[in-house]
């Protein structure tokens, strides 16, 4: 029986009306404010509700949500009621006049709120889904194995993983963090921490629990009393840090480890600190989980500590891609971002991962003979050793098992033998709810092409190798099977799964919410930190640049800013990065003028924020990234596989349009022989970056699955 229709209450007909009409959110929809139709019968400001721990009302989980309601003239007359139950004792009047409270005993589904002072009303439709998801992502992996127990959990059993949370504290002496049994008792070797200008003792409320089948970690500086959304601590500077994890893998379990949340800049100053161990790529490689891992948390967060300010998302490598594609494909989730060591997301950083294992194996073959500079003019970057740790970290995420964490147990594991059905642990397979399963082979569709490349296209053109060597490597260079092996045929991307990157965000155009949010790109300089690490390029920064400038028309949101992988100067640059970021996105919150969004971004953006390195610990100077000045020579830019091979800088291309050869575009002599046999390589032509690649689509916003 549905809960509204238990007791003889009068609805407006109007709210009858817009609940029952009230369509499910569509990709792209803006955040449910009302039913837009059950206003007009009152004078004077608007009595309105809205959700405030997730502002899209048809997202909301876990059978509670934070709501707002502005407009009321006369506390005494008003009533909010989820469905015909009375709920308005949980407004709390806040210092802006508006009323706030936690209304709990959402069913899942949809769910009527509704709130009227005489003849004034509004009425909001509210969604709510299971607290172990999914909410946008789609089915979820089974099986799915769980990882408790290494947070300090009870054990967890499949499919939600799901364990009681449970809260405990630690507090800050010297340089560590230490556990602390009674928080009422602070130690006397407690440090403190400055929140606003005011010193506090530095003592840690971290809170764990499950949410969405991961393990989530919440960390704020305690007061000394339970957190309500109502009333935030003193101890919170209003300000929420949402972090994330690097790697990429297949899934299949829920994570040992989270983004981080023990992070002293961050709670020194009072932020809260969030995470949960799907929004570590290595545990999960799908953005879209990981953007409902988030919105999930940061619900919760809301309605344990209150509305934010605004979000910052923070995090290297995988971490980054995370934010960018985040921030691209479901704005709101974060306000600001500050990705380190970044790429620009899972497929189109796949490339390079490819080129490079199978670069090697010629290298170590039929190239054999080829000097280092030879091979490393073809690769792009400054170190050939760059190939080499692409190779050894993540090209075993193409194959089928090659990656498979500990916790999934070897029996349960595919093999083309003794277990056909077996669980696959390609970074694609978190990505089967959009791209999709080959019937006939069983695997996940995949994106992976190499048809019509030119490998070392430029080091061809730039004399850096002969036209034998080009003709070799490229009859010779190979590709992979739908089980990540290294054969003699070119990869070929299927279709669908190609139109489903561009759609999905799988491929980060730039030009959605990218396109107004402020970024502090981090680029940690890891090109001179060697094996493995150094695959970590700084050409990416300018990769993710390029097409924001592409989608809209600059990249005046976007700062990118360099330091050396030293303690000291990643101290600075951290710290630096945060105090921007938090400046830029409280100069943007206060801009009541004018404009759009992105206008409020750019115009708002610190005057000492600009391009720039760090030459030491002490010293920030500015650049224009034209490798002319002192940044230019202490941070030089490469180029990557694909780059050679003629991919524009952009390199949002996955599967490229074809065109025949045109021999006179080389600016090289091939003889005869050479000829007949580059037109047996490229049968089907070369790669024509001037035209739209095969299977390109539209992106979406906020799509849901």
């Amino acid at each position: 029986m549905r809960r509204w229709a238990r007791t003889a209450v009068l609805v407006p007909a109007a709210v009858v009306m817009a609940a029952a009409l009230a369509p499910a959110a569509a990709s792209g929809e803006q955040p449910a404010r009302g039913t837009g139709g059950a206003h007009g019968w009152h004078h004077g400001d608007r009595l309105s509700i809205e959700t405030v721990s997730n502002p899209r009302a048809e997202l909301v989980s876990g059978g509670d949500v934070l709501v707002r309601v502005t407009g009321v003239d006369d506390r005494r007359r008003l009533s909010l009621r989820l469905g015909r139950e009375d709920v308005t004792d949980v407004l709390v009047e806040q210092p802006d006049g508006s009323l706030v409270g936690l209304v709990d005993g959402l069913r899942d589904g949809r769910n009527l709120l509704w709130a009227h002072q005489g003849l004034r009303f509004d009425s909001l439709v509210v969604t709510n889904h299971d607290i172990a998801g999914p909410v946008l992502s789609g089915p979820q992996q089974t099986p799915f194995y769980c990882e408790t127990e290494a947070f300090g959990l009870p054990a967890a059993s499949q499919p939600d993983c799901s364990a009681p949370t449970q809260v405990s504290y630690v507090y800050r002496s010297g340089s560590t963090f230490k556990p602390l049994a009674d928080p009422s008792a602070v130690p006397a070797d407690a440090a403190t921490a400055t929140v606003d200008g005011s010193t506090v003792p530095y003592v840690v409320r971290v809170e764990r629990g499950t949410i969405d089948r991961a393990v989530y970690e919440v960390a704020a500086l305690y007061d000394g009393t339970d957190p309500t959304p109502t009333a935030p601590a003193d101890t919170w500077n209003d300000r929420l840090v949402y972090t994330f994890g690097g790697g990429c893998n297949g899934g299949y379990h829920q994570g040992a480890n989270s983004g981080g949340v023990l992070n002293d800049l961050m709670l020194s100053q009072g932020y809260v600190v969030a995470s949960s161990s799907l929004n570590v790529l290595d545990n999960n490689c799908s953005h879209i989980i990981s953007a409902e891992a988030a919105m999930m948390v940061k619900e919760h967060v809301v309605e344990t500590y209150g509305a934010p300010a605004h979000t910052i998302g923070w995090g290297g490598s995988g971490g980054a891609i995370q934010q960018y594609a985040i921030a691209d494909t479901y704005p709101g989730i974060l306000d600001g971002i500050v990705p380190s060591i970044g790429f620009p997301d899972v497929v189109t950083t796949t490339g390079p991962v490819g080129d490079c294992r199978l670069l090697n194996r010629f290298y170590a073959g039929d190239g054999a003979s080829w000097s280092a500079e030879e091979k490393r003019a073809v690769t792009g970057y400054l170190n050939l050793s760059s190939c080499q740790s692409w190779d050894l970290t993540f090209a075993s995420r193409l194959t089928a098992t090659e990656s498979c964490p500990a916790v999934i147990p070897v029996d349960v594991r595919w093999d083309p033998v003794t277990n056909p059905d077996g669980l696959k642990c390609s970074a694609m397979e978190q990505f089967v709810n959009q791209v999709g399963r080959d019937p006939k082979t069983g695997f996940v569709r995949s994106a992976t092409d190499n048809v019509g490349m030119q490998y070392g296209l430029e080091a061809l053109e730039d004399g850096s190798i002969t036209p034998e060597q080009f003709v070799a490597l490229n009859e010779s260079i190979g590709g992979y099977d739908v089980a990540g092996n290294v054969v003699a045929e070119r990869s070929v991307a299927d279709r669908k799964a190609v139109r489903a990157s561009y759609r999905y965000g799988m491929v980060t155009s730039g030009g959605r919410g990218l396109a107004e949010t402020p970024v502090i790109d981090l680029r940690t300089y890891a090109d001179v930190a060697g094996v493995p690490a150094n695959f970590h390029t700084a050409e990416w920064s300018f990769v993710i640049r390029q097409r924001m400038i592409e989608a809209n028309g600059d990249a005046d949101n976007q700062v990118i800013v360099a330091h050396m992988p030293l303690p000291d100067q990643t101290a600075a640059a951290s710290a630096d990065a945060l105090a921007s970021m938090d400046a830029w996105l409280t100069a943007i919150d206060g801009d009541t003028g004018r404009g759009s969004r992105a206008d409020k971004v750019v115009r708002n953006k610190p005057g000492s924020l600009s391009d720039s390195c760090w030459v030491s610990a002490s010293q920030r100077i500015p650049t224009d990234w034209s490798g002319t000045d002192t940044c230019g020579s202490v941070y030089p830019i490469g180029d990557n596989p694909r780059q050679v091979a003629g991919q524009p800088l952009e390199q949002d291309v996955v599967a490229c349009a074809l065109r025949p050869i045109r021999w006179r575009s080389y600016g090289v002599d091939f003889t005869a022989e050479q000829k007949a046999r580059l037109r047996g390589t490229f049968d089907r032509g070369v790669c024509d970056y001037d035209a739209k690649p095969r299977g390109w689509a539209k992106a979406l916003t906020w799509p849901t699955f």
